[in-house]
């Protein structure tokens, strides 16, 4: 069953009322697809790009159910748990959920590294139907006992793919073991990777799957171009193509925390409005970057890949990416980040000679040739050597023996149990409500 518009659905009037004063009455069409099932408690694998409306999909259904069950009065546990990679990320999920939830009488909070801790402690003392949170704080928290998780019916992944390629698969399956096994879980990803597909068969049972568009496969509305230039001059034509003031609104992906810096440093001299995001800025300066950004103050944001999926900024008008991501798939990420909602949108990138692998890997996943701009270069690119062999040719002895312990110690280790073994899955399953 699908839907054309948010009031065929029955939600709660307080929801509808919110959806009007938002001016939401067609759904997305992973919302169309989506919610009906939801709403009767199925579980869902959902496979969609960003900005194609995912959280208003778990959302609504999310918020419906809750209205519809009496929580405590006063202080109580969270009953619904939506993990998110990145704090940004999960800053914007907790405003789309107060949006959403705007004349309900549930409330939620959003905890995350990074910041004291203090504030968000006092928010779960005084209790929360919904909590948004990154995997490390909450795991913090929950150590302290000033979480408890005893009472989730509803989970939420976001970004699952995001949030294993940065290292927390264990910390998620940790969660996911404390959780009551009689629950909602809802996966959201952008690719499907053996590892999220093995997750995904951990935690749901007998899910909805919903696949919006081919995995990895830019958006249409994305006009894909490349300039091969040397690294020398990237900095000069940056500066060339941002003299064009119909660049409004511009992030610009480099692929260090270093290069970000330098790269907002050196446009702002030239007299180019702009400022750097990425993970070693605390998070008051993080959020004031992209405030000024939403705002109009800046008009470009150098951002590292990290930024990639937690910026939702209307109106974004061009990607620039002043160094080719090494990971075919961050390139998508990326120029996701314009032409979000149906509007349209432009990508630029630039190759130097050491980057020709990494566009060759691109136009490989995306199944497209770039559009090139200028001279296109003769000749094969050449592989750059992988990570491992880099490590073993500049090991030393001592290195060696280190790595010769370790791996005894993994190897005694192996033969010990392992309590997160199937994490996730559930000998109980709770009858749609």
């Amino acid at each position: 069953m699908s839907i054309s518009r948010f009031s065929e659905l029955g939600l709660a009037k307080p929801i509808q009322r919110a959806l009007k004063e938002r001016k939401h009455s067609i759904p997305t069409p992973i919302q169309a697809r989506s919610i009906p099932d939801l709403l009767k408690g199925r579980d869902m694998l959902g496979i969609a790009q960003t900005g194609t409306g995912k959280t208003g999909a778990f959302a609504l259904p999310l918020l419906h159910r809750l209205s519809g069950a009496a929580g405590k009065s006063g202080p109580r546990n969270p009953r619904a748990l939506i993990l998110a990679p990145t704090r940004e990320l999960a800053i914007q999920i907790g405003d789309e959920f107060r949006a959403y939830a705007k004349h309900l009488p549930l409330r939620h909070t959003v905890i995350f590294g990074g910041v004291k801790q203090n504030s968000q402690v006092s928010a779960l003392q005084r209790g929360v139907d919904i909590l948004v949170a990154t995997p490390g704080r909450l795991l913090d928290l929950k150590r302290q006992g000033v979480l408890k998780l005893s009472d989730i019916k509803y989970l939420v992944l976001d970004e699952a793919d995001r949030m294993l390629d940065m290292g927390f698969v264990h910390d998620v399956r940790k969660i996911i073991s404390a959780l009551p096994q009689e629950r909602q879980s809802l996966l959201f990803s952008a690719t499907m990777p053996d590892e999220v597909s093995k997750l995904s068969k951990d935690l749901l049972y007998k899910p909805l799957r919903i696949e919006i568009t081919p995995q990895a496969t830019p958006v249409e509305t994305i006009r894909q171009s490349v300039y091969h230039v040397s690294s020398g001059d990237k900095r000069r034509l940056l500066e060339e193509i941002l003299g064009d003031r119909s660049l409004s609104k511009v992030i610009v992906f480099s692929r260090t925390k270093h290069r970000a810096n330098r790269v907002a440093q050196q446009l702002t001299k030239a007299g180019i409005e702009s400022d750097a995001i990425h993970g070693n800025k605390s998070q008051g300066a993080r959020q004031r970057a992209l405030k000024r950004f939403r705002k109009g103050d800046i008009r470009v944001l150098v951002a590292t890949d990290i930024a990639a999926r937690g910026i939702d900024v209307d109106g974004i008008t061009h990607v620039i990416n002043f160094e080719l991501p090494n990971e075919p798939e961050s390139y998508v990420h990326r120029i996701g980040r314009t032409a979000r909602a149906g509007a349209h949108g432009a990508a630029i990138s630039f190759c130097d000679n050491t980057e020709r692998f990494y566009l060759r890997d691109i136009e490989r996943l995306i199944g497209a040739k770039i559009n090139v701009i200028g001279n296109d270069p003769e000749g094969d690119p050449v592989k750059p050597p992988s990570k491992s062999r880099n490590r073993n040719r500049g090991a030393t002895k001592s290195s060696k023996k280190t790595r010769h312990r370790s791996g005894r110690s993994a190897k005694h280790r192996k033969g010990q149990s392992n309590p997160n073994n199937g994490a996730g899955r559930r000998t109980v399953i709770k009858k749609a409500a």
